[in-house]
């Protein structure tokens, strides 16, 4: 609008052509971005090859990697010399993403200023369309070469669906089961039995909560020793009945606090790594946010082991690591890349199975997508175990888990 009126047809096409100026503007930062990455990664390269001379170099266009894991890749030696910070001038891989995501921002509001032009010609909606794809093709590209670190903050989104969003959207009838018969409730844990396409199965999963009311009494997730003998109780009933597991880990790790360790944190997984590993019924297992160290592994012993494509799965959280590596828990996003968390590098390593797409930008954007993606994986796991008699499958879970970790054999 213009002193009270509509914008003329000369106003609407100035302003298109400021539009795409931008744009331009913001192409050109893009391939500067990338250029100061590369150029970043070269000088990493070099660096790492004047450090271990007797190793020959990674190949100049692909960043140098560290592992923690021994067998896939020979292991670099970690050193604080060689987390140093990047020179003045440069950007880390999070900063660039940060600035990728900004710009993609900026571009979107813009394909949606000029969409609300009133009365847009054929071609301005021509126009309009042509930006609109390649600001989707932008979106692709950002989020399908995420980094670790980006991916576990997707992991850590506070929108991201939980067990009772799965419940909702995937089950019937669900009938919630309480305590462990021993101490208490844990509400960071949900028990229950349904109906998986009229099949009755056992449900386990892990509970955050929405709010800091909801976090409070969930514990953000972090299981007590009630939680896990719970959870135990119910699958043991599951067996009982024959009735198949689905579990849904997401969760930080379990409770570290005094009053867990005094009721036998440690005991309590123990206890449930052994029993499940004996459980006659097959155990689905899905990975949909964090998998955090032994507070996940204590409900993941299962036959199938999935990840949604943004979770992540490590023995100790990014920022633990870096605390005790170099003392400075700033260096998370160096961990992040070392540890191997996300569910590409599980699948090479073949901790898991097989990694269960998202929509596009993240399973916190549609939880009802993402819960239809899911669904055939559940279908097909439960169909295929359900051909094996109870020793089968017992010993199959076995010698999985024995497999795994045997990179050199």
């Amino acid at each position: 609008m213009t002193d009270g009126g509509p914008l003329s047809k000369r106003q609407i096409l100035a302003e298109k052509l400021r539009k795409r100026r931008e744009r331009k503007e913001r192409m050109k930062k893009f391939r500067a971005i990338k250029k100061a990455r590369r150029a970043a990664r070269e000088a990493a390269a070099a660096k790492l090859a004047a450090q271990n001379p007797t190793r020959p170099a990674p190949a100049p266009a692909k960043p140098a990697t560290v592992t923690l894991r021994a067998g896939i890749k020979p292991p670099l030696t970690l050193k604080p010399d060689a987390t140093k910070s990047a020179p003045a001038g440069t950007l880390s891989a999070g900063e660039i993403d940060k600035v990728k995501q900004r710009a993609i921002d900026a571009l979107e509001r813009d394909v949606a200023d000029l969409s609300r032009l009133s009365a847009p010609t054929g071609e301005q909606s021509v126009e309009i369309e042509r930006i609109r794809r390649e600001v989707d093709e932008l979106k692709r590209e950002f989020y399908i070469h995420l980094g670790a670190w980006q991916r576990l903050l997707l992991a850590r989104h506070p929108q991201r669906p939980y067990t009772d969003d799965y419940i909702r959207l995937l089950f019937e009838n669900f009938s919630e089961i309480h305590g462990d018969r021993n101490f208490a409730d844990d509400p960071a844990l949900i028990t229950g039995m349904a109906k998986f396409h009229g099949q009755p199965v056992m449900i386990v999963g892990s509970q955050k909560g929405r709010d800091t009311k909801q976090r409070l009494a969930r514990n953000f997730g972090q299981a007590k020793p009630e939680g896990y003998r719970k959870a135990l109780r119910a699958m043991q009933l599951a067996a009982k009945f024959g009735r198949p597991i689905i579990v849904f880990v997401d969760t930080p790790g379990a409770y570290p606090g005094v009053d867990a360790e005094e009721r036998g944190q440690a005991e309590a997984i123990a206890h449930n790594l052994r029993e499940m590993s004996r459980l006659p019924v097959p155990i689905i297992i899905t990975i949909t946010g964090e998998g955090g160290s032994g507070g996940a592994l204590a409900v993941a012993v299962g036959d199938r082991v999935y990840m949604l494509e943004n979770s992540v799965y490590s023995v100790i959280s990014p920022e633990g690591c870096a605390s005790i590596m170099w003392r400075d828990a700033s260096k998370a996003e160096i961990a992040a890349e070392a540890l191997k968390i996300t569910a590409p590098d599980l699948l090479e390593m073949k901790l898991i199975d097989e990694i269960v797409p998202e929509p596009e930008g993240g399973a916190h954007n549609d939880p009802e997508a993402t819960a239809k993606m899911l669904d055939p994986f559940l279908t097909r796991a439960l169909a295929e175990l359900s051909q094996f008699s109870a020793r089968q499958i017992v010993d199959q879970r076995y010698e999985k888990f024995r497999r795994m970790g045997q990179f050199f054999a």
